[in-house]
């Protein structure tokens, strides 16, 4: 069987890490191979997403027959008309979905109603979290604060890298000596064009 996975985070800080994990163990405890895993970084909050598109167009070719997610939710959080969609195209194609961590069977006789219900539920704890985020940062516009995480690097740690960058030394040998991560390196914004990263 042609076994596949489907990973989504909402932010790029995030990592696919549990998802896979997760899943891994599952397929390995059915017999399964994964032999594909699609994976993104963004919000579920719409289905035009390119690893989803990417899936869905396998799942047209007829190379799917069995699909493992975290949790429903991690498809889509828009909605129950996007989730029952997509879970009817995924049966249409004969395809046999496995959600780990949701606790149901998405083939039993019940199966639409819980469907209903969960898709509901995702879209409603995406639109909370979008309410809490929208309240903090109104609270720390209005007590004049930044918005966003604290920078990672004091003004005298960001001037040692640009001289660290000036003088050729990489991304990978900076982030080492220093002990901070590369991609906080590389974002390091340096005066002198030619110190980008390499």
């Amino acid at each position: 069987m042609n076994a596949v996975s489907y990973v989504r985070v909402s932010s790029k800080a995030q990592d696919h890490a549990t998802q896979r994990s997760a899943i891994e163990r599952a397929a390995t405890a059915r017999g399964d191979t994964l032999t594909e895993w699609y994976g993104e970084k963004v919000s579920g909050k719409s289905l035009d997403r390119p690893e989803l598109d990417r899936l869905r167009a396998a799942v047209r070719a007829g190379e799917v027959r069995r699909l493992y997610v975290y949790r429903l939710d991690r498809l889509t959080r828009s909605g129950i008309r996007d989730t029952l969609d997509l879970v009817e195209e995924l049966r249409r194609a004969g395809v046999d979905l496995v959600t780990i961590a949701d606790g149901f069977d998405l083939n039993g006789p019940a199966a639409e109603i819980i469907l209903a219900v969960m898709a509901w539920a995702a879209k409603m704890e995406r639109l909370a979290i979008n309410e809490r985020i929208a309240a903090a940062r109104a609270r720390l516009e209005a007590e004049g604060r930044p918005w966003g995480r604290p920078k990672r690097l004091s003004p005298a740690e960001v001037a040692a890298v640009c001289a660290d960058r000036a003088a050729g030394r990489t991304v990978r040998e900076i982030a080492q000596a220093r002990r901070i991560p590369r991609s906080t390196v590389g974002r390091v914004q340096c005066a002198r064009a030619s110190t980008g990263a390499r």
